[in-house]
């Protein structure tokens, strides 16, 4: 592994980031404002954690990933709170909801793993 960006983890979140940036920016504006943005800096967080820590000492790296998880875990109540209220559909939701999920168990196991 040469940097951050040969981790399947960060490519995967790093892709789900402008996914779920458009569906936001489609939202109306004060949807947009509220929910909208915390999704979004939720969203972004997760690969941008995983980029800032890779080149810091395992034991920070470490704690980086924990920040990843728990923007993950932000984004997930989200998603579930926009489909709540009707601004994302079920087949958006459930896809959102998977790969996102996928997300959190991949930090998980690099964090575990990780030496």
């Amino acid at each position: 592994m040469k940097n951050f960006q040969d981790l399947d983890v960060y490519t995967r979140a790093s892709k789900l980031f402008p996914v779920v940036y458009k569906i936001v920016r489609s939202w109306k504006i004060v949807d947009q404002r509220e929910l909208g943005s915390q999704i979004i800096r939720a969203s972004n967080s997760i690969h941008a954690n995983i980029a800032e820590g890779y080149g810091k000492s395992s034991q920070d790296f470490k704690r980086y990933l924990g920040m990843a998880i728990g923007s993950c875990d932000e984004v997930r109540s989200h998603i579930k709170d926009s489909f709540n209220v009707g601004l994302v559909g079920k087949d958006v939701y459930e896809h959102l909801i998977n790969e996102y999920e996928i997300v959190g168990k991949q930090l998980m196991r690099l964090k575990q793993n990780w030496k």
